[in-house]
């Protein structure tokens, strides 16, 4: 009598070809794109079966990625099977690439029952379709200020992948393989996702527990505890700014201790790296959004434009108005 473990091998050596529908928006990022399809073509060879296939899709019958280089597609948007599973490729300038077309086709192919994922940001057309309200989803860090302020409804995290139920998200660059190597693992095992991952030499699998970002410490190149503390503070106040006294009471230091420490390790106060941080931001949300310069000014904690546009001149050497002016790409990795 065969036991369950047993039957449940059998039936994934019978299964038919597991098939994913890349989705290429114009100008996408090749990384992303290459880091999902070749641990596909590597299970399939390590296997010995055909355990995935795939097939290219857009619109017209080629898609150019941001380095140039031309991909011939393999169908347009035409009706897929329920059992496909469709990644959306995004890159540079992932709002002009999310045409009406594209939105169409995504929603009515998740009425069907399609898995869908977003990869890079693409994560941001699946959104914009309105396929991730009330979902868990991920996307690059640099563009998570922007996604958050359009995009209300889904529960956006820092993971570098996301699995929430029948949809799918990355942050990009070299994290399309992580959620390759888990959907490998659960349709054949953890055997076959670590053999691919050994060929991949990829050495350090990460999970959908794993943060994008380097820690505080390293991003800074200084490990001192109380310093990392504050920044940490201050990365998640941005619209309310803490003062100086408040933070260096939280973290159980004196200001003029505070002020040494930046001054030491930073070489500026900690109100200028503050209002670095929040220059930051701000100047992310005018290139990613459609967000007014008053409403960019308020989220990133400036009480008036005048201000705001001030400070962001003396930092970056021009003004708001125009910074959002000369910018003609946005959301691009």
């Amino acid at each position: 009598m065969n036991s369950p473990s047993r039957r449940a091998v059998d039936s994934r050596e019978t299964a038919p070809p597991r098939r994913f529908v890349f989705l290429l928006l114009d100008r996408f990022t090749m990384l992303s794109f290459a880091g999902a399809i070749e641990p596909l073509r590597i299970a399939n060879r390590v296997s010995g079966r055909k355990l995935y296939e795939w097939v290219l899709a857009g619109e017209g019958t080629e898609a150019v990625c941001s380095n140039g280089a031309a991909f011939r597609l393999d169908m347009q948007l035409d009706e897929i099977d329920r059992e496909d599973t469709v990644l959306v490729c995004g890159g540079v300038d992932v709002q002009a690439a999310s045409t009406r077309a594209v939105l169409n086709w995504l929603r009515r192919e998740a009425r069907r029952g399609a898995t869908i994922g977003g990869l890079c940001t693409g994560s941001y057309t699946v959104a914009r379709a309105g396929l991730l309200d009330g979902k868990r989803a991920t996307i690059h860090w640099e563009n998570q200020d922007s996604f958050v302020e359009e995009f209300e409804e889904v529960r956006l995290t820092k993971s570098v992948f996301v699995i929430d139920g029948n949809r799918l998200s990355t942050a990009g660059g070299t994290s399309s393989i992580d959620l390759m190597l888990k959907l490998i693992a659960n349709d054949h095992g953890e055997e076959l996702a670590n053999t691919v991952a050994d060929q991949l030499i990829y050495s350090a699998i990460r999970t959908d527990q794993d943060t994008q970002r380097l820690s505080i410490p390293t991003r800074i190149g200084v490990r001192h505890p109380k310093l990392g503390q504050v920044i940490q503070i201050m990365e998640q106040n941005i619209e309310d700014p803490i003062s100086p006294a408040t933070l260096a009471r939280d973290v159980g230091m004196s200001t003029r201790q505070l002020e040494r420490l930046f001054r030491r390790y930073l070489n500026r106060s900690p109100k200028r790296y503050y209002m670095e941080l929040r220059l930051q931001k701000a100047r992310n949300l005018l290139m990613q959004t459609d967000m007014s310069v008053i409403n960019v000014a308020l989220a990133c904690g400036f009480a008036s434009p005048s201000h705001f546009s001030k400070c962001y001149r003396s930092h970056y050497n021009t003004t708001p108005y125009r910074e959002r002016g000369t910018q003609g790409t946005r959301l691009s990795i």
